[in-house]
């Protein structure tokens, strides 16, 4: 499979994840590349970019989101055993295995806009803690990141950039409380601890596509680099920390690719860090840029600096590295030398479900063909060639054309 399909594959199966790229995007990177001759997207590495707390032992938050005199997580059985619903090509019950569960999926559409933009919208459906089944949220909320223990979620409204941040109770559906940032975000995700936030600032939507009118050299609506910096917030009080300036860089710089309007900030695997996937470089280069949670440019953590595209990273031990895709396994590497020690039957690794399983996307043996469409959610093990269903071949749900993409975080 060559690089272009490889990427256009990727895109478009990050379409729906919370901080990933529109799927019709993916045309419009390659058409850019081509012709305005940047630097290359890197090969087939770009994989889902799931939302994924590391898989780390953490406190269950209570519906306020500070934490609650329960520590036990909210839908943890005993055991941790996996959870699996093989007949379901859209997920109704809940789905986990080990220390990772499925806090909900997203789908999303574009929705051409009057003035020629393009929006791209995303639908939840969320895991009830109380039913233990996925049901449809409310159409008003632009972003939805769902903490460790899997009882709230942070929540922005429509349009975004949004300037306060809810704390949905996954219960009752009601918001619990809000928090004000002084400038606009467009992204949160919860620390592996679940006791902080960090919180994207944009100017603009980086979910809308904006019209350029006059630009002949790629037609249709573009992206925009609008990512002005970020926040760190302390879940439980609700207290926003300083604004930390970090702009995209732009299109002149260094030979910068801006592919992709959104390019929200990740915590690592432990919380001490975060980093900015890199969508630029050729293969073997660093693909992500890290910060300290001060804003500061650091280097890659020792674990973590062999880390390519998929969000899995470092195994909750730090043995092991979950790595890129080729054709139907993923590499698994040794985190200290970046030497490849084994393969799993995976083409997106998501999540570690403890130190040796990973929850994966990956395709039915039998009619394997390398894109999004085919695959299911899947538990492999590092040292067999087995994958064990989780739900069935993925299908669009009703009145959405695309497939859904799991939320996944620690139970």
């Amino acid at each position: 499979m060559n690089v272009d399909k490889l990427v256009r594959d990727a895109l478009q199966e990050q379409a729906a994840e919370q901080d990933g790229p529109r799927g019709d995007l993916a045309g419009r990177v390659l058409t850019t590349r081509r012709r305005r001759r940047t630097r290359a997207i890197a090969g087939a590495a770009l994989g889902t970019a799931a939302v994924v707390a590391a898989a780390v032992g953490v406190t269950a938050l209570g519906s306020d989101g500070s934490g609650g005199d329960d520590p036990r997580p909210a839908t943890r059985p005993d055991g941790g055993g996996v959870i699996a619903h093989p007949d379901q090509a859209v997920p109704r019950d809940f789905v986990a295995a080990g220390n990772v569960g499925m806090a909900g999926y997203a789908v999303s559409r574009d929705i051409p806009q009057k003035n020629g933009d393009s929006l791209l919208v995303r639908q939840y459906f969320l895991l009830n803690p109380a039913t233990k089944k996925y049901e449809k949220a409310d159409a008003k909320w632009a972003w939805a990141a769902v903490a460790p223990g899997m009882r709230t979620a942070a929540v922005l409204e429509g349009e975004l950039p949004a300037r306060r941040i809810g704390m949905l109770d996954l219960r009752t559906g009601e918001v619990t409380r809000w928090i004000t940032t002084e400038r606009p975000v467009a992204a949160v995700e919860w620390s592996p601890d679940g006791k902080r936030l960090l919180a994207t600032a944009y100017s603009k939507n980086p979910d809308r596509l904006i019209d350029r009118p006059g630009d002949h050299e790629i037609s249709g609506p573009q992206p925009h680099l609008s990512r002005t910096g970020f926040f760190v917030i302390d879940a439980g009080s609700g207290e926003v920390g300083p604004f930390r300036p970090l702009p995209q860089p732009r299109a002149e710089k260094d030979g910068y690719f801006p592919g992709l309007s959104r390019e929200d900030m990740h915590w690592n695997r432990d919380g001490t860090r975060l980093f900015v996937m890199v969508y630029e470089g050729p293969r073997g280069a660093n693909y992500r840029d890290w910060y300290t949670p001060s804003g500061a440019k650091t280097s890659a953590p020792p674990g973590e600096r062999h880390t390519g595209w998929p969000r899995a990273g470092l195994s909750p031990d730090g043995k092991l590295l979950a790595d890129d895709s080729h054709a139907r396994t993923s590499a698994i590497r040794d985190p200290r030398t970046g030497k490849e020690v084994a393969r799993v039957p995976s083409q997106e690794q998501l999540a570690w479900a403890d130190s040796k399983r990973l929850v994966a996307l990956a395709c039915d043996p039998a009619r394997c063909t390398g894109d999004a469409f085919g695959m299911r959610l899947v538990v492999v093990t590092v040292g067999s060639k087995k994958a064990v269903p989780l739900t069935a071949i993925r299908k669009s749900p009703e009145g959405y054309k695309r497939l859904w993409s799991p939320m996944l975080t620690t139970r």
